[in-house]
């Protein structure tokens, strides 16, 4: 009778056990390692992430910078394949200084795991995941660290970064298997960015502290090291308190590992930061122009018409004459590695031996430096206030033409172009439309704003130059400066830019008066000379020289370049002889067979000047100028050699007639200001060249191991000084070859000294004996007709 009612019944819920927790705990556990298991598979065959096949493990920085070596054997700069100044290097070139410091503060346990230090790892999630210290690291190991920087890309949120581990730790083993320990601390230095071009350790070493990195001590190896944390935070120009507090702890993790003692430690920590800092990339380092122009050289394709533009047809012909000619030109395109792959200087890893000399570039881009930092005021003092400035008065009405001219050679217009901007539209952006830049000045960029419109104004007001040095001997190039600042002004003004070279081309015809058998001692009553042209125009040049009506030798014209004396000699030749003489002497643009021609009115390079100076010296053998003298291969195989190409243009004894004549220039002629201003004492020659308006402002010297070419101007012909006083190549151009021959003669180590003779037999004499002057030499008022011959004349 008393059974309680079914409606008070309760359900019972089962409560799980200890047992089944446990068992519910190691299935999510094994579900978790199966899980991982198959991602690690998936990720092992390539199906998920990437993962590097074996030829990549094989050759993990493919970047190999080919280096380019001076003359006196010192790093120039590098080619890479991302303009990266990386130069690799073994293991045995690393200080141990280095790999301690490395082991020491990044992978104690370096040497005992396999890739992943399971302990590190641990400890990284315990203190990242569960305390929320993320101050505590990552626990990557040195392999893991190198699989970040060689195969992962820059993480943009933390997620992401999450799923980048995994796959680093594949890689890091992967590494292990393929590598020695030692070999895998040798990508790592090698592979990192220390910043200022300091990529890898020995561009790092060598821009912080000018050392090679087995050179460094234990405070800079520390320093080095704890960079790698962050070489952007850890940056010792810009932060070096914090850097140096980075560097105790790499010192005090040190003296942990027993590497130093702890008196040791502490008095390392308590020295300051003392660098040698030297900022080295492509446009900061030594010879940047001749970098550029080397790789232009080096990487040339054969020439084919239809990759040249209409107007190009005489630069194609030149390319097409170096492809057979030389044999430096296209090397890597005509040659193969053992592979039959062409050679490329950006991943070959080449060790290319320069001619340039490091100290005599090194002068040369000071002394373009100091003078036109000298000249630029005079030029825009000339040029402020006036509205069509920086041009001359005489393109005023073409100012507006001639900078949408140089606008659509900018990238920006290039940009727009491509994304569909009319011309209207691009030209008022750049006038309109004020941008954030850097723009250029003597003391050092400007950080600005400026429209595009003004940009291009303000930067053509800038003077530019071109020096070259070569050997007259060797033919090779000792230095190389193609403008004033190659960062801001890269257009090369010694192999690319032409300009015409006024009366620097007078030895020139000089020379074929010798050749013909005149001397310096004949000559001509002074005065004005007409030549009836072969077109039948009259000719009659302009000078600036006195001595009207008095009787002047030929040597007298050279050395002050009087136009009347050259013009004389010109009558006695014809035009189309004078052309082919120019082109013997190494000119390659064709010269217009005119008589005016006689007074410079065709182009060349400074690169082609200086070669054909080398005649003078040389006994009347051009020599061609050599910019490599080999290459060696990856392995240190020389797979080429490279000797200057030569050729015999006049006589032996007209070099010694021509030697003295252009002596005069420089003793007593319109190049006498490297006695008077610079105290030159040696035997030099030179001559002067200015062309009309003075637009090209020009001076050739040489001795007798030297010869040396400059050209100072705008960057365009109508930007020029407005008074010869500035403008021409005595005060334009001169001073560049007096700077720089004082520093190269106060350098001991070079062993030039400022007391050179050129050869020259004792008993020659530039006249000839009992020499008479014929009275055919006097003037009358007949014009002399083109093309009379030199007998007719003297008969």
């Amino acid at each position: 009778m008393g059974k309680k009612s079914g409606s008070n019944k309760k359900t019972n819920k089962k409560i799980p056990s200890k047992s089944d927790i446990i068992k519910w705990l190691w299935r999510l556990f094994f579900i978790f390692i199966a899980v991982n298991v198959v991602i690690f598979l998936l990720m092992s065959s390539g199906l998920i992430g990437y993962l590097p096949r074996i030829d990549e493990l094989e050759n993990p920085i493919d970047k190999y910078a080919s280096q380019v070596i001076s003359s006196d054997d010192q790093l120039l700069f590098t080619y890479s394949k991302e303009n990266e100044n990386r130069i690799l290097i073994d293991y045995n070139e690393l200080s141990p200084h280095l790999v301690n410091a490395l082991v020491a503060t990044e992978d104690q346990r370096y040497y005992t795991h396999s890739g992943i230090d399971v302990i590190g790892l641990g400890r990284a999630i315990f203190k990242t995941v569960l305390l929320q210290d993320e101050s505590s690291g990552g626990g990557s190991t040195i392999s893991q660290q190198l699989a970040k920087q060689l195969y992962s890309p820059r993480a943009s949120n933390k997620l992401q970064r999450m799923f980048q581990k995994p796959i680093e730790w594949l890689i890091a083993v992967k590494l292990e298997r393929q590598y020695t320990k030692d070999e895998i601390i040798n990508l790592y230095f090698n592979k990192y960015d220390f910043n200022y071009g300091g990529i890898g350790i020995e561009s790092a070493a060598r821009t912080y502290f000018n050392k090679r990195p087995i050179d460094l001590n234990i405070q800079e190896a520390a320093m080095l090291v704890g960079m790698l944390k962050n070489s952007a935070r850890y940056n010792p120009i810009r932060r070096e308190q914090l850097t140096k507090d980075r560097r105790d702890v790499v010192l005090a993790q040190m003296r942990k590992a027993r590497h130093l003692t702890l008196r040791e430690a502490d008095s390392l920590q308590k020295l300051p930061i003392e660098l040698d800092f030297n900022r080295v990339d492509h446009v900061t380092i030594p010879a940047p122009y001749y970098r550029q122009h080397l790789a232009k050289v080096m990487m040339a394709v054969k020439p084919e018409r239809k990759n040249y533009a209409s107007w190009q047809r005489q630069q194609f012909m030149e390319d097409s004459l170096s492809w057979l000619n030389d044999e430096l030109y296209g090397w890597c395109n005509k040659n193969k590695k053992a592979d039959g792959s062409n050679y490329n200087i950006y991943t070959d890893g080449l060790k290319i031996y320069s001619t340039i000399d490091s100290r005599m570039q090194k002068y040369a881009e000071q002394a373009v430096r100091e003078h036109l930092q000298y000249l630029q005021p005079q030029f825009a003092a000339e040029i402020r206030g006036k509205k069509y400035a920086p041009y001359a008065n005489s393109v005023a009405n073409d100012v507006e033409k001639l900078l949408q001219t140089a606008m659509k050679q900018t990238d920006r217009y290039r940009i727009l172009k491509r994304e569909g901007w009319s011309d209207d539209k691009i030209l008022s952006n750049f006038k309109d439309s004020p941008v954030e830049m850097k723009v250029f000045s003597w003391k050092g960029d400007i950080d600005t704003t400026m429209t595009p419109w003004d940009s291009i104004r303000y930067h053509k007001s800038y003077l530019r130059a071109g020096f070259m040095a070569v050997s007259p001997v060797t033919g090779h190039v000792k230095a190389y400066v193609g403008g004033p600042d190659f960062a801001h002004f890269k257009y090369d003004m010694v192999t690319t830019g032409k300009r015409q070279i006024g009366s620097t081309i007078k030895p020139y015809l000089y020379t074929l008066a010798m050749e013909e058998g005149l001397s310096p001692c004949d000559g001509m009553i002074h005065g004005p000379i007409t030549i009836i042209a072969e077109n039948g125009e009259p000719w009659s040049p302009k000078n600036t020289r006195g001595a009207l009506g008095s009787f002047v030798t030929i040597k007298w014209g050279l050395q002050n370049s009087d136009n009347w004396v050259t013009a004389y000699l010109m009558s006695l030749f014809s035009p189309y002889a004078f052309a082919r003489m120019l082109k013997s002497f190494g000119l390659k643009t064709p010269a217009d067979p005119v008589v005016a021609l006689a007074l410079g009115t065709n182009d060349a390079s400074v690169y082609e000047m200086a070669g054909a100076y080398t005649a003078f010296v040389n006994k009347g053998i051009r020599i061609e100028p050599l910019l490599v003298t080999r290459i060696e291969d990856s392995y240190g195989h020389v797979v080429a050699n490279f000797v200057p190409k030569m050729q015999e243009i006049f006589s032996e004894t007209t070099s010694y007639k021509m030697l003295d004549m252009l002596k005069a220039v420089v003793d007593a002629g319109t190049g006498n200001r490297l006695r008077r201003l610079y105290n030159l004492q040696g035997e030099m020659g030179g001559k002067t060249g200015t062309t009309n308006d003075n637009s090209d402002a020009w001076f050739m010297s040489f001795t007798p191991e030297i010869v040396a070419s400059a050209w100072v101007g705008g960057e365009e012909p109508t930007i020029r000084f407005d008074r010869m006083m500035y403008g021409q190549g005595a005060a334009a151009a001169l001073p560049i070859h007096g700077l720089f021959y004082q520093r190269v003669y106060a350098d001991p180590k070079l062993k030039l000294t400022d007391n050179g003779r050129f050869d020259i037999p004792a008993d020659f004499q530039p006249c000839y004996d009992g020499q008479r002057y014929s009275p055919d030499f006097y003037l009358n008022e007949d014009p002399i007709r083109q093309g009379e011959g030199i007998d007719d004349m003297f008969n």
